[in-house]
């Protein structure tokens, strides 16, 4: 699905859509007109949001709708046996808002009512609801999936009602049990870390929280994933336990998170206990006779079918996996119920001990004679530490137990999901994969325009503003450099000495074509094709989807014509790879028994 930056100019769309809402409806007045079999439903559906029905139905009790005649019994609905009056929606209603009603729902289309009663609420402004009569709602009620205080709702905007509750079926039937309880769980956890925050005496100030809040219509900030300096590492040490929760529910596979327990809870406040830093528990585990081997492998961009049958034979067979967060749920299903799972705690600030403590998990599995693998998305050898972990283990005596395997690169493999040829020909002749943030948070040497280049940025979409900036302008330091040469030039204009010259770097035009491609190959993936001018603008209105990538170069409109007048598009979803059309791969044959969810230990919180 497809989408455009407000603009003017912008062709809209042939269908509407709405602005989807969770009314908080606790003590309010909803008027039910009617009395047939809808009439119960609504009344169901009011009581369950904590309001107050009234039903309108001159229909005496004993010929109600059952359902409608035992909630009347009970007290629960009050009947006003009789027509209804206009003055029914100015008097009914709660006395804090002078008498009018809070809602109206008409159960029946052919109500001769329903009309003149449409039109007397809308110049009111009171909601109404007439069941099958788009033109006559000011509002429509979605088919919602409950699961405690999780709810999933789907609309059609009046185009297709039944395809909606086929829609809301199938997506209820794809979540994990237990995700309500989960909400719960968690919820609880971040309002007892906010309460605890609050009355330390370091308390940090509400605006260094960057947490999800409670608006659940709002993304992950572009700077969800904003790397945590020297410089400021104390006050963020302050917030840690709020940016880890905001990291588990991003990161962890939903099957994890509806399994979450008090246990994991605690686990969770015990290893990030709110004065003191988290300090990694020394190898104790005791040498076993024969010594284990360790395998580097990459999990590939995220879909499970672009893993290599070499990872693939090595999550079936190793004892203990070690997997960095980025690990998308649909590779981390594929690992049997039996494997130990870790995953990394690793989040701003914590990067560093998270990947030490990952090293020594790693080292005691070896040494127990285990088969660790340590999972990775994308290629280990492009910036996934994969190098640097080969020198930890060469450094204890344990070179000749490494083996590494390749993962396809996201670098790559991200711009052609997105439908971007970096190689084009005649447009591109050249790839150039770049880090967005260096060591510490240190920003990397930018590279200059090259007009044939097609520039690939990893870790980079959490500081876009500075990152864009440092491409289209010259860095402090260069400009220092450019006014030292400045005076030399003038030093010797009268001079027949050499000077100094130095090769200014090719700064980027902000015209230039750019994509940011989140959760490539993921059934999330989205896309935002825009220009250098407009990404940084683009990325914090749209949020963020972690992880991504940003892709600057021509080759990003080689195959897709940007829509005049937006400053950006947004396209949603993943099509799939649709290899089922031509060669049906039978998984019963290929997978073992056992496969299914592991039993994830997660970010060691089971040991």
């Amino acid at each position: 699905m497809a989408s455009s930056s407000p603009s003017p100019s912008s062709t809209p769309p042939p269908y509407h859509t709405s602005l989807l809402t969770a009314l908080d409806c606790r003590g309010h007045i909803h008027l039910i007109i009617g009395a047939n079999p809808l009439a119960a439903s609504r009344t169901t559906q009011s009581l369950a949001a904590g309001a107050k029905p009234i039903l309108i139905s001159p229909t005496p009790v004993d010929d109600l709708h059952h359902g409608v005649a035992a909630q009347v019994a009970s007290g629960a609905v009050s009947h006003l046996a009789r027509p209804f009056h206009d003055e029914d929606l100015f008097t009914l209603g709660r006395a804090e808002v002078d008498g009018i009603v809070d809602a109206v729902f008409v159960t029946s289309a052919r109500d001769p009512l329903a009309p003149a009663l449409s039109a007397l609420c809308r110049r009111h402004r009171i909601p109404i609801n007439v069941v099958d009569a788009p033109a006559l709602c000011s509002f429509s009620l979605l088919s919602s999936h409950v699961d405690g205080p999780l709810q999933i709702g789907v609309t059609t905007n009046g185009r297709g009602c039944k395809l909606a509750s086929r829609i809301r079926r199938d997506v209820a039937a794809s979540l994990p049990s237990g995700l309500g309880a989960a909400c719960v769980r968690l919820g609880d956890l971040r309002r007892r870390i906010v309460d605890e925050d609050h009355h330390r005496k370091d308390a940090p100030a509400p605006a260094a929280v960057d947490d999800e809040g409670v608006d659940d219509s709002l993304d992950q900030t572009a700077s969800f994933n904003k790397l945590v300096t020297d410089a400021d590492a104390a006050d963020a040490a302050k917030t840690r336990r709020m940016r880890w929760l905001s990291q588990v529910c991003e990161y962890w596979p939903l099957k994890r998170l509806a399994a979450v327990t008090d246990a994991d809870i605690a686990a969770i406040l015990t290893s990030y206990p709110a004065s003191t830093l988290p300090t990694l528990t020394p190898t104790t585990t005791p040498p076993s006779p024969s010594i284990g081997r360790i395998i580097l492998a990459g999990s590939g961009p995220g879909h499970p079918d672009l893993l290599t049958r070499a990872t693939y034979k090595a999550i079936q067979s190793a004892d203990l996996i070690l997997a960095d967060k980025l690990v998308p749920s649909g590779v981390l299903d594929l690992i049997p119920r039996r494997t130990t799972v870790s995953i990394a705690r690793k989040f701003p600030g914590n990067a560093d001990q998270a990947q030490d403590e990952l090293l020594s998990q790693a080292l005691d599995g070896v040494r127990a004679g285990k088969t660790v693998l340590r999972l990775k998305q994308g290629d280990p050898f492009i910036y996934g530490r994969g190098g640097e972990e080969v020198a930890f283990f060469r450094a204890r005596g344990l070179g000749d137990r490494v083996v590494v395997l390749p993962g396809i690169t996201s670098s790559l493999s991200a711009p052609l999901f997105a439908g971007i040829p970096p190689t084009q020909r005649d447009v591109a002749d050249q790839v150039l994969v770049c880090t967005g943030t260096g060591k510490k948070g240190k920003p990397p040497a930018p590279p200059e325009f090259v007009d044939s280049r097609t520039v690939v940025f990893l870790m980079a979409l959490h500081r876009i503003s500075g990152l864009v900036g440092e491409l289209t302008c010259l860095t402090s330091e260069e400009e220092e450099e450019e006014e030292k040469t400045q005076e030399e030039k003038e030093e010797h204009s009268s001079s027949l000495l050499p000077r100094r010259r130095r090769k200014e770097r090719q700064l980027w035009p902000l015209d230039t074509p750019c994509a940011v491609i989140e959760r490539a190959s993921c059934p999330d993936q989205r896309v935002i094709r825009t220009t250098l001018r407009y990404v940084a603008e683009a990325i914090e209105q749209e949020g963020s989807r972690p992880p991504g990538l940003l892709v600057v170069g021509r080759a990003c409109e080689a195959l897709c014509t940007p829509e005049e007048g937006s400053a950006w598009a947004v396209e949603d979803g993943f099509k799939g790879l649709d290899l089922d059309l031509d060669m049906h791969l039978d998984l019963d044959h290929l997978l073992p028994d056992d496969l299914g969810s592991a039993a994830l230990e997660v970010g060691g919180l089971a040991s």
